[in-house]
């Protein structure tokens, strides 16, 4: 039960300190839309969005209005295309993007999900069709996001795929040279996928998921941050166990309000309520910033020693405290660390405080990744693939998810910076060690076999 005063700091949140339902998304299940005729798929691919989400932001706006607390994102996460589409061509492919684009942009939600495939053991004929058409159906679309999970604890780690999708990086790169590369924002390689993520780019609605349902995220890094100054205010003493008891207090009433919306929504909506995805998630406004959090904690900047231990006590106050507010918590989980979308992590990166072995290191107990991370254009794609394959391997041996939304940007060098609007924010280019230089390793190909742990039957 919340006492007057916890009740009186939640009231506070949402005055204050940028409380707010980070993402509504409804997944929608497209496998009954599969086919071999491409405008029969594409017919009842936009018909059966539209038909299920065309209420979705008028009724998210109006219960955000009802409570106050907005929600800042609306979104679609569909069944995996490169399965819904598995007898049509790569070309045939990105015309299906095509139609995902216009179905959102006719119900108004900011992105869609699912330009998806799953090769973490091979790669089907559907799958290499979606794969090669990722970065043309990324520079035709706005809000079309794609993944590809390329590895798992019990499968161990593709190779192939991973080369691959480092020359699908490049190209999608290349072919939004204009924009810095902002296709490859849209892509996601990731380790151990879950199928309920509400957050993109990395959402789709998994194999198991009913046939619609509401997943949502919330966030609240301000609101964490502004707990942890006033606590440490009225008391410098504080022991990190007791700030671990705060962050999870504070966890658990963000948790509670952002379930109370997302019901709500789902019950109007008539669809089921599926899961809350517990993930810290900044933006590009001040105030709002999960870089800002380590600061409070003492820290000079994320990325100087004591970073990886203050963002493991982080990730598990938050994890706790939203697990014991909700019995449906699913998706990602803990705190993002999207280098370009943190005001202040985008600092620090500018400021050399934090690098790339930086942020894979700390890979090892934060929720994404290698996220948003922007590097020189002249990267090679085995590099890249490289770079891909280690952060595979946290995943995988630490059986967790970990995922690279990794930019080379065109014609742009290590220390100058990338502009990609919105959202998205914008960060200096963070340099890379031998990033021309031939990686053999990599050309081996092959399975990495799953590791020992992954035999737990």
């Amino acid at each position: 039960m919340l006492t007057d005063r916890e009740i009186i700091s939640t009231l506070e949140m949402l005055e204050n300190e940028n409380l707010d339902v980070r993402t509504v998304t409804l997944g929608i299940n497209l496998f009954d839309c599969a086919g071999s005729s491409l405008n029969r798929v594409k017919e009842k691919i936009y018909s059966k969005i539209a038909h299920l989400a065309q209420n979705l932001v008028p009724e998210c706006d109006r219960i955000g209005q009802k409570y106050g607390i907005p929600v800042v994102n609306k979104r679609i996460a569909v069944s995996p295309i490169a399965v819904v589409g598995a007898s049509l061509s790569s070309s045939q492919q990105v015309e299906i993007s095509k139609a995902l684009n216009a179905v959102a942009q006719e119900v108004n939600v900011d992105f869609i999900g699912g330009f998806s495939s799953l090769v973490q053991k091979g790669i089907a004929r559907g799958d290499r069709a979606l794969i090669e058409a990722i970065p043309h159906a990324l520079a035709a679309t706005e809000r079309v996001c794609a993944s590809v999970n390329v590895a798992t604890t019990r499968a161990g780690i593709n190779m192939d795929a991973v080369l691959l999708m480092g020359q699908i990086i490049k190209k999608a790169a290349g072919l939004t040279a204009d924009k810095d590369g902002i296709g490859c924002a849209k892509l996601c390689v990731f380790a151990n996928i879950p199928q309920d993520i509400p957050f993109m780019a990395g959402a789709y609605l998994g194999i198991g998921e009913a046939d619609a349902v509401i997943n949502l995220g919330v966030s609240g890094p301000g609101v964490v941050k502004k707990a942890i100054d006033r606590a440490l205010e009225a008391n410098p003493d504080m022991d990190l166990g007791q700030i671990s008891e705060l962050i999870k207090k504070t966890a658990y009433k963000v948790t509670r309000v952002g379930e109370l919306i997302g019901r709500e929504v789902a019950d109007n909506l008539k669809i089921p309520f599926g899961v809350v995805d517990l993930s810290l998630a900044p933006t590009p406004n001040v105030g709002d910033s999960v870089g800002e959090i380590f600061q409070s904690l003492g820290l000079l900047s994320i990325g100087v020693p004591g970073t990886t231990a203050a963002l493991a006590l982080l990730n598990d106050a938050v994890k706790k405290g939203g697990a014991f507010a909700s019995s449906r918590v699913g998706g990602l989980c803990g705190a993002f660390i999207p280098v370009s979308e943190d005001l202040n992590i985008s600092e620090a990166a500018r400021k050399g405080y934090i690098g790339l072995d930086k942020l894979e290191a700390i890979t090892s107990v934060c929720s994404v990744g290698l996220d948003m991370v922007a590097i020189p254009g002249d990267t090679s794609a085995e590099c890249i693939s490289a770079i891909i394959a280690d952060e595979m391997a946290i995943g995988v041996i630490n059986n967790k998810t970990t995922a690279t939304r990794l930019i080379p940007v065109p014609g742009k060098a290590a220390g100058e910076s990338a502009f990609f609007g919105g959202l998205l924010g914008q960060s200096t280019i963070i340099p890379v060690n031998n990033g021309q230089g031939e990686n053999h390793f990599i050309r081996h190909g092959g399975l990495i076999p799953a590791p020992i742990q992954s035999l737990t039957n």
